[in-house]
């Protein structure tokens, strides 16, 4: 979602006016992917570093944030969309973190098409914050239920290995564990670099680079892209199943 304060330079509107139109833009970019049946969406939406920009732009990106979870939340009364914010929401306050649950809660049992909205995220936090996660499960794995096995020695080989931390472990305890891996990553504003998002799951992915700015991006730049995907699609299951 690159591109916002470009489009409102360019367009000599007032600070802040871009992230409105931005806003918009992602609404209007779900709308359109509910209605090409596109199951999964994961938006960038405000990343950790995001923070070291002007204390009154980080509140007006906060406050949109605010107003689109009140959206979501009217859309999901009428249509199966499960919504999910992935990231470390404990940098949220706490009116927007627990508006965030309210929201996964209301929508968990939802699955025809997944909404996954990354604030306060960053690719190298959320690795972070799962090799953490995993050494704390094998620490308790190892603390209270290893130990009734320590007079058989039988078993001290399967301890062992369960001890060690593998991909699996490291992957079901990402931020981006309630989502598969996407298929394509788009990058508005001519960008040409990943900023640290979704490193780990695009080694796969088709990378779009547009050079329209996000608050312009319409229907047509989507269409592009997905047949694009459709046109190079055995390619990337064979990528993906090399991984397997």
């Amino acid at each position: 979602m690159d591109g916002n304060r470009r489009y409102a330079k360019r367009k000599l509107l007032e600070e802040g006016a871009g992230h409105d139109a931005g806003a918009m833009a992602l609404l209007n970019l779900i709308i359109y992917c509910y209605e090409l049946g596109v199951k999964y969406i994961t938006a960038y939406a405000f990343s950790i570093d995001n923070f070291r920009r002007k204390p009154s732009e980080v509140q007006k990106i906060m406050d949109l944030l605010k107003e689109c979870m009140t959206v979501l939340a009217k859309i999901a009364k009428h249509h199966p969309i499960k919504v999910n914010f992935a990231g470390n929401l404990e940098l949220l306050n706490a009116e927007l973190r627990d508006e965030a649950r309210k929201l996964m809660g209301a929508t968990a049992e939802y699955s025809k098409f997944v909404v996954t909205i990354c604030v306060c995220y960053c690719c190298t936090d959320d690795i972070v914050h799962s090799v953490e996660e995993s050494c704390r499960e094998k620490h308790y794995y190892h603390s209270y239920i290893g130990d009734s096995h320590d007079d058989d020695k039988d078993n001290d080989d399967k301890d062992d290995e369960r001890h060690m931390i593998k991909l699996v472990d490291i992957e079901k305890n990402m931020y981006m564990a309630v989502t598969p891996d996407p298929d394509i990553l788009i990058r508005t504003g001519d960008g040409h670099r990943l900023s640290n998002f979704l490193q780990w799951q695009t080694c796969h992915s088709l990378l779009a680079s547009l050079s329209t700015d996000w608050p312009e991006i319409g229907v047509w730049h989507l269409v592009k892209v997905v047949l694009d995907f459709q046109q190079n699609y055995d390619y990337f299951v064979r990528k993906k199943l090399q991984r397997l």
